[in-house]
């Protein structure tokens, strides 16, 4: 498999000859004013939209946040001929497929085969937080003779890696979209994992290759990639790390 990060929480996935889009934020910088608080972007797609190759599947961790899907990234969906996201985004976003929590489709390979991706449950901040932010997936994809790849999505909680990775051990890759997030939404709750978090999901996740994401390009992002890599440094799991160039495709797996 290939990965190649996009920035923020967006990158594209090359596995099994499918190529899958996490996260699709293609704007250039910017202030999004939202009521009551203003989002700001820092940098622009290492890749832009247009430049991007065909995608066949959209893995859309949830719908209504700028930088998870954006004005571009919405505006490339139809383009795309599998679209995955929560049930709610499917009753927001017309021919968006909503998956709950542990439902799975499988997605025909192109030489035979299937690649299956199961929805799984995030959190997106401390408990309570849907009623905020709103509902979250997480996706695990598998197929035959592929690694098992577990994309978190927004996600703050160790005991839902637990449980994910309880189901699908062994998971081999987990895109862990980390950098601490914070708004005055919240009081300041992390609302996604910091780097500290990252490293115990990795030891619950046992051997699986840790890629992070969602650590850089935005304001609200108060950890970076060089606190992650520093927090896996100092529990002596750095080998486990695979800090991926923008717009560079990395083999892992």
């Amino acid at each position: 498999m290939k990965i190649t990060h996009i920035g923020g929480p967006t990158a594209v996935l090359d596995l099994g000859g499918l190529t899958f889009l996490i996260d699709p934020a293609f704007d250039e910088p910017r202030d999004y004013q939202l009521p009551g608080r203003v989002m700001t972007k820092l940098t622009g797609p290492a890749i832009p939209a247009a430049e991007l190759g065909p995608i066949d599947v959209a893995l859309v961790s949830h719908d209504e946040h700028k930088d998870n899907l954006d004005d571009t990234g919405r505006a490339l969906l139809p383009s795309i001929p599998t679209v995955l996201s929560t049930p709610g985004a499917a009753d927001r976003i017309a021919g968006v497929r909503g998956l709950e929590n542990w439902e799975s489709i499988d997605v025909p390979r192109p030489d035979g085969g299937v690649i299956t991706v199961t929805g799984v449950p995030a959190l997106h901040g401390p408990e309570g937080a849907e009623a905020v932010l709103g509902v979250v997936t997480g996706f695990v994809l598998q197929g035959e003779g592929l690694p098992t790849v577990y994309v978190s999505g927004d996600n703050a909680s160790l005991g839902l890696v637990k449980e994910i990775a309880d189901r699908f051990a062994p998971i081999d890759v987990a895109v862990l979209f980390a950098g601490a997030a914070r708004t005055g939404l919240l009081d300041g709750a992390n609302l996604t994992l910091t780097s500290t978090d990252a490293v115990e999901a990795a030891r619950i996740l046992d051997g699986a290759a840790i890629v992070p994401v969602h650590t850089e390009g935005w304001a609200h992002f108060s950890e970076g990639p060089e606190q992650f890599v520093a927090a896996f440094r100092d529990a002596g799991l750095e080998d486990r790390v695979t800090l991926l160039e923008h717009g560079v495709a990395t083999s892992l797996g």
